[in-house]
């Protein structure tokens, strides 16, 4: 005999039930309750003060009330909110599948191709085809969307259901929630707004009013419900993302090569490579692009070239490397009295110990 492996699903405690609609009595007694849509959210627990909390938040007033179809007393609150803030917990808090409710309980549970209660093919769709969801209500399944979220500014830790039979809500709902979970793979938060929002179609030349509830992420732009898991301090408070966003923000990069561009000596260009060396832009060894790119113009303005132009410093029209007489036959040389060449000693190149020891300049590192 095989064995069975029943999976759990890990989730918080259900704390309440947020609602979109009510019923009230029907003036036949005979009849059943009337249902009747709510333009605002609707809180129910067991817990008088949870009710009364969501009462103080959100407006409205607590009240007693027995769900229909059940014995048991709960409370709950016609709020006067039409949007809702709340948090998506980590995993998968989203359930969808197709249902027929009976007096007895749930009498069949399906995902559209396999009924799960009795592990048939499509109960609705073998007795009815393929216009079997526009059979009368209560003869075949409705589509039931379940999403807990937690409502952080109501007490204790746990969840509250929020519960749909709209089709239209579930495909919006389901197409979000999966974006999330695909971005965080289902490890973080994410903060939520949930509004009812008024729709209408027209089908077969009549138009149909109904509401659909809206979750979408509650950050400051798609960017950040995107980008991966966020911390629980972050979806308690969505502006942390975008502060922290602004302040990981990297600075401007600056422009090296055009103030290495300005230096006069290759020692200033040293100094450049060296604010670049401390800002992490260049590879310590002076083996990446831009510190062999500084080195050249360096190289360049030790041998007198000007590295915005590339031209020999202070040529004249006649060329060369030796400087020519101006108009009036005089050389602007300097004169060294005698004695004067062995003071000032030998010229020699600028010292070049700041660069790398692998990235001196004409070492040919840069080759």
């Amino acid at each position: 005999m095989g064995s069975r492996i029943m999976t759990m699903k890990r989730q918080g405690a259900e704390l309440g039930r947020i609602r979109t609609g009510y019923s009230t009595p029907h003036a036949d007694p005979k009849k059943r309750p009337q249902a009747q849509r709510s333009a605002t959210f609707i809180l129910s627990s067991h817990s008088r003060e949870y009710v009364e909390r969501a009462a103080t938040l959100y407006g409205g007033s607590a009240e007693e009330w027995t769900p229909q179809g059940s014995k048991i007393s709960q409370f709950r609150v016609i709020t006067e909110a039409h949007e809702l803030r709340a948090i998506l917990p980590p995993g998968d808090p989203l359930s969808q599948d197709n249902e027929l409710w009976t007096g007895g309980g749930c009498a069949r549970r399906c995902d559209g191709i396999t009924e799960k209660l009795s592990r048939r093919p499509c109960l609705c769709l073998a007795e009815h085809g393929e216009s079997w969801h526009e059979q009368p209500a209560g003869s075949v399944c409705k589509p039931t969307s379940r999403l807990n979220v937690m409502l952080a500014d109501l007490p204790d830790f746990g969840v509250w259901r929020l519960e749909t039979h709209s089709y239209y809500a579930a495909d919006a709902m389901a197409g979000g929630i999966d974006a999330v979970l695909a971005a965080t793979d289902g490890k973080s938060p994410m903060p939520l707004r949930m509004w009812i929002e008024q729709r209408e179609v027209k089908r077969r030349g009549k138009t149909k009013r109904f509401p659909v509830v809206m979750v979408v992420p509650a950050i400051p732009s798609l960017r950040h419900a995107l980008s991966g898991p966020l911390s629980m301090a972050a979806a308690l408070d969505p502006g942390t993302i975008e502060r922290l966003a602004i302040e990981a923000a990297p600075a401007e990069r600056p422009d090296y090569l055009a103030d290495a561009r300005e230096c006069r000596t290759s020692a200033e260009v040293r100094e450049v490579w060296h604010r670049a060396n401390r800002a992490g832009h260049v590879a310590r060894d002076g083996s990446d692009e831009l510190s062999l790119d500084l080195m050249r113009i360096a190289e360049d303005i030790g041998n007198g070239i000007d590295p915005t132009t590339g031209e020999v410093g202070d040529q004249d029209e006649h060329g060369g490397g030796e400087l020519g007489p101006d108009d009036d036959g005089v050389y602007d040389v300097e004169v060294l009295g005698e004695g004067d060449q062995d003071a000032a000693g030998p010229q020699t190149a600028q010292p070049a110990t700041s660069w790398p020891a692998a990235a001196q300049p004409g070492s040919g590192a840069r080759r």
